[in-house]
C-alpha cells in the first residue's frame, strides 16, 4: 500500500516553508566589536533548527505513512492534540504530524506543477487518489480524514499558486477550486467526531482562504479555534491577519476583535491578547499600524513576557521590536510613529531580559515571520539571523561600545566592563 509514497521518496523533501536541514551553534559567545573600541559578547543558544520548527515531528508523520502505520499516527495526532503539545515554536505536534503525512503527496503536486513539461495525471492525482482509499479503508477515523483535508488544502493553495485571479489559467481555477471544495465536505465529519479538538478547529480555520464568501464569521471560527487552546499564541496571530481588509475583515473588526481576545485571555496573557492579534497584523498593514493603540500593546508586551519570561519569548519580541516592526517605514507618517515607539521598546527587553541570542528567530524576524519564505539552506538562514541580530543589538549598545565599553551578556543578566 502507499506505492506512491515510496516511488517518490528519493526526492522527497520539506515544503520550502519548512527547514530542510539542522542548524546546531555552539554552546560560545558570538562577537562583534568596533575597532579600538569596546566588545559586544552573547552566548549562541545550543539549539538546532529540528528542535525549533519540529522537524523531527514533521518526518515521525511522513515516516508513519510511509511504513503504512496509519493506526500509529492516528494515535499519536490524538495524543497531542488532547495535551495541546506544541513544538518550541508554538506549532501544535498534531498539525507538524499531520503535515509530515501529507507532505510527499503536496510535493509531488508542487514539483509537477513547476515543471510543467513533466505534468501528469498520475504526478497530480496519484498521491491524493491513494490518501483517500486509505480514508475509504478506515471511514471511523477523524485524524486520518483530517490529514485527507489538509492535503486537499495544501493541493489548492498549490494550483492557486502567486498568480493574480485575472492571470489564473481556468485549469488551476477549477482545480484549486475542486480541492477546496472536497476539504469543505470532509471537515465537518472531522468536526462532528472530535469537537473539543485544536487541530480540527485550526483546520476549519485554514478553509476559510477557499471560501471568499463576505456572510463568513470569520472571527467566530478563530474565537472557537482560541477558546480550545488559548495558551497558543499561533492562533490569536493567525486571527489578526486574517481580519485585515485584504483577507475577510476590516481595521474595526480588527481592534473589536484584538480588544476581545485580551478581556477573553485576560488570566492567560494580560494585556497579551491584545498585542498576540495585532503583532502580525500591524507588521503586514500600514494601516492597521497607524490605527494600533500602541499603549495598550506595549502593555501587552510587558504582560506576555512577565508570563513567558523564556528566552525562545524574549528573543522574538526583542526581534519583532527591533527588526520587524521597522519594516514599511516611510509609508505613513501616522504608522512610523507607531512603529518607532514600539521598537524603543527593544532596548528594555534586550537590556533587562535578553541571556543568549537565538539566530533562527532574528532571520525569521527579518522576513516578517513570513512562513513562505523559501531556505535553501537553514545554516546560512542562521548566519544571516545572528548577522542582524549582532547589528541590532551593537546599534542599541553603540555609546558603550564607543567609550571602550565590553558588553557581555550571562546567564544573570547583563554585564558592561571597561576593557
Amino acid at each position: 500500500m502507499f506505492r506512491f509514497f515510496r516511488a517518490r521518496q528519493a526526492r522527497s523533501s520539506l515544503p520550502s516553508r519548512q527547514f530542510t536541514q539542522d542548524v546546531r551553534t555552539d554552546d560560545c559567545a558570538a562577537t562583534a566589536s568596533i575597532p579600538d573600541k569596546g566588545q559586544l559578547n552573547i552566548p549562541l543558544a545550543n539549539t538546532c533548527a529540528g528542535d525549533v520548527i519540529g522537524r523531527d515531528t514533521i518526518e515521525q508523520g511522513r515516516t508513519l505513512v510511509r511504513q503504512d502505520r496509519w493506526a500509529e499516527l492516528s494515535r499519536q495526532m490524538r495524543v497531542a492534540d488532547k495535551s495541546r503539545a506544541t513544538a518550541p515554536d508554538g506549532m501544535p505536534v498534531a498539525d507538524l504530524l499531520a503535515f509530515g503525512a501529507r507532505s510527499d503527496v503536496v510535493l509531488a503536486v508542487e514539483h509537477a506543477l513547476s515543471d510543467g513539461k513533466a505534468l501528469s495525471e498520475y504526478d497530480l492525482l496519484g498521491g491524493i487518489s491513494e490518501l483517500e482509499d486509505e480514508m475509504r479503508a478506515q471511514p471511523n477515523d477523524p485524524m486520518i480524514t483530517l490529514v485527507v483535508a489538509l492535503a486537499h488544502i495544501d493541493l489548492a493553495w498549490a494550483w492557486r499558486g502567486t498568480a493574480t485571479d485575472a492571470t489564473l489559467p481556468p485549469l488551476h481555477r477549477s482545480r484549486c477550486a475542486a480541492h477546496f471544495d472536497r476539504a469543505s465536505a470532509l471537515l465537518p465529519k472531522c468536526r462532528k467526531a472530535l469537537p473539543d479538538s485544536p487541530v480540527v478547529a485550526a483546520a476549519s480555520c485554514a478553509l476559510l482562504a477557499g471560501q471568499r464568501k463576505a456572510n463568513i464569521r470569520v472571527a467566530d471560527e478563530y474565537e472557537r479555534l482560541i477558546s480550545l487552546d488559548p495558551h497558543n499564541q499561533r492562533h490569536m496571530r493567525a486571527m489578526g491577519s486574517h481580519l485585515l481588509p485584504r483577507w475577510f475583515g476590516s481595521y474595526e473588526e480588527l481592534e473589536v476583535q484584538a480588544l476581545r481576545n485580551a478581556a477573553r485571555t485576560q488570566d492567560i496573557w494580560g494585556a497579551g491578547g491584545y498585542t498576540w492579534v495585532q503583532f502580525d497584523a500591524i507588521a503586514l498593514d500600514e494601516e492597521a499600524c497607524a490605527r494600533l493603540d500602541v499603549e495598550y500593546f506595549l502593555e501587552g508586551l510587558h504582560d506576555i513576557l512577565h508570563r513567558r519570561p523564556d528566552q525562545q519569548t524574549v528573543n522574538m519580541l526583542s526581534a519583532y521590536c527591533a527588526i520587524t516592526i521597522q519594516n514599511g517605514l516611510g509609508l505613513n507618517d501616522k504608522a512610523d510613529l507607531v512603529r518607532s515607539q514600539i521598537h524603543e521598546a527593544a532596548h528594555w527587553l534586550i537590556r533587562d531580559h535578553m541571556t543568549e541570542l537565538h539566530p533562527l528567530i532574528w532571520a525569521h524576524a527579518a522576513s516578517g515571520f513570513n512562513n513562505s519564505v523559501r531556505i535553501n539552506s537553514a545554516e546560512r538562514f542562521a548566519a544571516r539571523g545572528q548577522r542582524q541580530a549582532l547589528r541590532a543589538i551593537g546599534d542599541l549598545f553603540r555609546e558603550e561600545l564607543r567609550s571602550g565599553i565590553d558588553v557581555t551578556f550571562t546567564p544573570s543578566g547583563l554585564r558592561l566592563s571597561e576593557n
